[in-house]
């Protein structure tokens, strides 16, 4: 494929309806109380593989001749392309082989395994694993099939905004995630041919921002590194093939901190009750940064492959980040009867006690103080601040603890 086409587009549309699940709009009150717009989640989390991949894998599958089928597949992927090509190639009768990070969460090696591909893990970050790839189809004649710098992969993904457009038909802006940018090539390129009005706004990691610096530079930059969560999106360089359609379909690029992730995966767990992967949840995090009210936007569900582990680890970090666990230290006199007088101050705020560590040692004369450091439950902020303030009234002179995760 030498360009993408309003033909190919629709060919591909048609054609991932054989593997992908439909994913209707998910109006969110909550996100559209807290923004003044009308905001609407496109829920790619929710497809068999846990994310959008598969319909570029899939599609891309199809254009490959008997030849290039016969060699079997390899790709390099952090782990949602790793499943989309491993559950495709499988449909396709097709052997496949996969290159990804030794960072790699567990749940995408294993899902992958579980599709019938052969996993080979190598290197630090998707491009040392691509590199690896690389070497590997050179060697044994695979097939190479890129995760984000090919258009037929990018024509596949871009039968997102195919289904956005035709559900809501007066979008009027479309949020997508960026890594390596196939996604995003697909969709605003697709999205500004069907209607020029549409406003496409990539969102990157900021520790992994080479779309928006390779924009800035009017050529593709390879970022020194990609640090961040999101590793799905932890991506040095965007596709050289791809760039052009960025750049010019493209309007803005966000960039967003990893604690705001952290925020955005609580939000969307009490709130929709909906598990999204830290790359997934960059067009989230996005909707507050822009600066507009009553218009109607679709925040792009990437993936929702997240392990437990991660999931746990975000969950108590942003409990931590919006003051619902806190940890203060007080010192009391080494005597009967203190302890149930802090927790019953404590009760009687409201507050919910997770934790104590009782230190005897930090003084010499113990009748004089012992540290307590006591782990505790709010309501958030304003209600942090109330336990902290009736502790001080009291004359225990609490001291705020930096918890890990602050």
């Amino acid at each position: 494929m030498e360009q993408l086409t309003l033909e190919t587009f629709e060919e591909a549309s048609e054609e991932v309806k054989k593997v992908t699940l439909e994913t209707k709009l998910v109006y969110s009150e909550y996100f559209s109380a807290q923004t003044g717009n009308r905001v609407y989640f496109k829920p790619e989390n929710m497809q068999y593989t846990g994310a959008y991949k598969v319909r570029g894998a899939f599609y891309k599958i199809s254009t490959l001749s008997r030849e290039e089928r016969e060699r079997g597949l390899i790709t390099a992927s952090a782990g949602n392309h790793a499943q989309g090509v491993a559950y495709a190639a499988r449909l396709s009768g097709i052997r496949s082989v996969i290159v990804m990070p030794t960072t790699t969460p567990l749940i995408k090696v294993n899902r992958t395994r579980n599709y019938g591909a052969e996993v080979v893990l190598y290197g630090n970050d998707f491009d040392e694993a691509c590199e690896h790839a690389y070497k590997l189809a050179e060697e044994h004649g695979y097939t190479f099939v890129h995760p984000f710098d090919d258009l037929a992969v990018a024509t596949g993904q871009g039968s997102i905004a195919m289904e956005i457009i035709k559900e809501l038909p007066t979008v009027d802006y479309i949020l997508v995630p960026v890594g390596g940018g196939g996604l995003c090539a697909g969709v605003s390129t697709l999205a500004k041919w069907l209607n020029p009005k549409i406003q496409v706004i990539g969102v990157e990691p900021a520790g992994a921002n080479c779309l928006q610096a390779s924009l800035q530079a009017g050529k593709v930059v390879v970022l020194p590194s990609a640090s961040t969560i999101a590793d799905g999106t932890a991506v040095r360089k965007p596709g050289e093939k791809l760039f052009p359609y960025l750049q010019e379909n493209v309007d803005q690029v966000i960039t967003i901190e990893d604690s705001e992730l952290i925020v955005a995966f609580l939000d969307m767990v009490e709130n929709h009750k909906m598990v999204v992967e830290n790359s997934g949840l960059l067009t989230v995090a996005a909707l507050k940064h822009l600066d507009v009210q009553k218009k109607k936007i679709v925040s792009i569900l990437s993936g929702g492959n997240m392990d437990v582990i991660t999931m746990s680890s975000v969950v108590q970090h942003g409990l931590i980040q919006r003051d619902r666990i806190f940890t203060v230290s007080v010192l009391l006199p080494d005597k009967p009867g203190e302890l149930a007088k802090v927790s019953a101050l404590i009760a009687g705020q409201r507050g919910n006690v997770i934790k104590l560590e009782h230190n005897q040692f930090i003084s010499i004369n113990r009748n004089a103080a012992v540290e307590l450091r006591i782990t505790m439950e709010a309501e958030g902020t304003v209600h942090k601040n109330q336990i902290v303030q009736a502790l001080n009234d009291e004359g225990y002179r609490p001291k705020l603890v930096k918890s890990k995760g602050n």
